[in-house]
């Protein structure tokens, strides 16, 4: 169970969160699935109040900047949208040429396996590992460690290189998503 310091406490407030697959299993390194995360992102906002700020899929997390829109519960959001990639991963792993395959869901099959509110798959670790940004030079610290994961990562030499980041949008380069700039 994550520690109550990272609940999301206040639904109008802006938060940098982390949803990291159970065992850190490498999926996101199929563009298949990595456009799973973005499509059902840009549908989180355009259907259900998700604002974003920045963003970052990495091979096995992802991270957020974001609040909900009036109306609208962040809680609600992500508990949706971590439900919804969830089947549609699996789903895509088990249809998709994977040579991971069997690998991949027998980790998601154990890792559900003693959890009553799992019914075959646990795809995503429970949390969003949420802080609140109550002040703006922790929403732009937090911003900047997004944009640098993948340099960290030596994926890229320049944050906007990585194009499943919001670090594109904020170098004036069109990305995936569309977000709100601070």
């Amino acid at each position: 169970m994550p520690s109550s310091q990272y609940f999301i406490r206040n639904q109008e407030g802006v938060y940098f969160l982390t949803m990291t697959v159970v065992d850190w299993v490498d999926v996101f390194s199929r563009p298949a699935y990595r456009y799973i995360i973005v499509d059902s992102l840009r549908y989180c906002q355009q259907q259900k109040g998700l604002q974003l700020y920045g963003w970052c899929l990495m091979s096995n997390h992802l991270h957020l900047l974001a609040a909900a829109a009036d109306g609208y519960n962040l809680s609600d959001i992500l508990r949706d949208m971590k439900k919804h990639t969830s089947k549609q991963l699996v789903k895509a792993i088990q249809e998709e040429p994977e040579s991971r395959r069997d690998w991949m869901l027998q980790r998601f099959a154990y890792a559900g396996k003693y959890q009553t509110n799992v019914k075959e798959y646990k795809f995503w670790q429970d949390g969003n590992q949420a802080e609140e940004c109550t002040s703006q030079a922790f929403l732009l610290e937090k911003l900047h460690y997004i944009h640098q994961n993948p340099v960290r990562n030596l994926i890229v030499e320049e944050p906007e290189h990585y194009l499943f980041s919001s670090a594109r949008t904020y170098a004036g380069i069109k990305g995936l998503l569309d977000v709100e700039l601070l």
